[in-house]
């Protein structure tokens, strides 16, 4: 089928960064002959200048429409420019500020952009708490049907966040012991060096909170606490994810920390500031499968390390023994488990000893942005969020928000480069 892709915001950071370079790499394969892109933006850019080094690859297959997207009639006059056959499909993919996102959602539905054939991606944030969640899901069903939503969290599309659910329910050995009664505690972890690089507006609206746990990494812990049967189907993946977080308790905010880096107040010249770039939550679960299991999710800027990681620590009969196994979702992706083993030689000495599994160097693993282009094209919803999903998720943080609003005596100032096992 033909698929028109219309981006809204083409001369965005997001655009530039990402989804041109994933455009490029998806026409490249030579499969996509029948994409078109269209990017919509208020002014009309130098399409050389606009894609760059991609500019070969996609110069033939890419045009710019320049519109005001806070006029109807201008959504009008888009789709004759669309002119969208019966055999054809249209993806409007909203790379906006979410402040313009319910109106430009409202005016392509009002201008019958909304017909079976259309799909809408949306990008995080899904609203700043659960109320607001409520309020955009409303607002984009009384237009769309749940079928034809894309909301897109890249983490579910990385290559071994995929991998959890192949690794849980292809090998045996991991699946007879994927419960309380073998594993003792399960941490989803996010790190960066970098603080917020110049992101001083955004990240005071937003917080660690808000910009990852919530989604991304509340995304990565239902892969590990989620059902795979044996006739497992990929299509039925965001509800087995969403009944996982379901069974999740709403966040204790007394198991709740938040911290921030010293000079982050001086970057965002608020002396004041109580915005955490740091944050850690412990989280059960209700199902018998996980019962006693402590969750625990952690994030934050200006840390000793950078990683995004699953860690599963079994249970041990004696502190000897090793017990973790890491799912390595960024920067290096793999698997690995700690192996207690034998020192070569004479002596009865031992040592920890690390088994893993890496892709050979020369794979080149799809980017997060292609992967959910191509799904998106091709109807699989398997790695968009639900909006069950997203209204759990907010569900579950709401405790900590609501806490955080009323208390300023629990921030934890750490300094850059901290070892966030010590913000306590």
């Amino acid at each position: 089928m033909k698929t028109k892709l219309v981006i809204f915001g083409i001369t965005g950071d997001l655009s530039t960064r990402k989804l041109i370079p994933a455009l490029s790499q998806i026409i490249e394969t030579g499969n996509f002959e029948d994409l078109s892109i269209i990017g919509v933006s208020r002014r009309q850019p130098d399409q050389f200048q606009l894609l760059g080094e991609h500019h070969e690859q996609l110069n033939g297959t890419t045009t710019i429409f320049s519109m005001d997207l806070t006029q109807a009639s201008e959504y009008v006059r888009l789709k004759e420019y669309i002119e969208l056959g019966d055999d054809e499909q249209a993806i409007f993919y909203l790379s906006v500020p979410p402040e313009s996102m319910a109106q430009i959602v409202e005016l392509l539905g009002q201008a019958g952009l909304n017909t079976p054939n259309v799909k809408l991606m949306l990008e995080k944030p899904f609203g700043t708490d659960l109320t607001s969640a409520h309020e955009m899901i409303d607002h984009v069903a009384a237009y769309y049907q749940e079928s034809q939503i894309y909301r897109i969290d890249h983490y579910l599309a990385k290559e071994m966040s995929q991998n959890i659910v192949a690794f849980r329910g292809g090998n045996a050995l991991f699946d007879h012991v994927w419960s309380a009664q073998a594993i003792e505690k399960i941490e989803v972890v996010a790190y960066e060096q970098i603080g917020i690089e110049g992101r001083a507006d955004f990240y005071e609206q937003t917080g660690a909170l808000r910009d990852v746990l919530q989604g991304h990494l509340m995304q990565l812990l239902s892969l590990i606490l989620m059902d795979i049967p044996h006739d497992f189907d990929w299509s039925e993946a965001a509800t087995y994810r969403a009944q996982a977080l379901a069974d999740v308790r709403p966040a204790d905010p007394a198991k709740s920390q938040r911290g921030q880096y010293a000079s982050y107040r001086d970057e965002v010249k608020n002396p004041s500031s109580m915005t955490e770039t740091f944050v850690r939550l412990e989280l059960e679960s209700t199902d018998p499968r996980w019962e006693g299991v402590p969750l625990i999710l952690a994030t934050g800027k200006g840390l000793n390390e950078k990683t995004t990681e699953v860690r599963v620590h079994f249970r041990k009969s004696h502190e000897a023994q090793t017990n973790c196994l890491t799912f390595r979702i960024q920067p290096s992706e793999g698997v690995e488990i700690d192996l207690f083993v034998k020192k070569p030689g004479y002596d009865r000495e031992f040592e920890t000893k690390t088994l893993s599994f890496e892709y050979d160097k020369n794979t080149r693993l799809p980017d997060a942005y292609e992967q959910v282009i191509v799904d998106a094209i091709a109807s699989r919803k398997s790695l968009f969020a639900g909006s069950a999903e997203v209204l759990r998720a907010w569900e579950i943080v709401k405790p900590v928000q609501d806490r955080w609003k009323t208390r300023s005596d629990d921030l934890i100032r750490y300094d850059s480069g901290a070892n966030p096992v010590n913000i306590a």
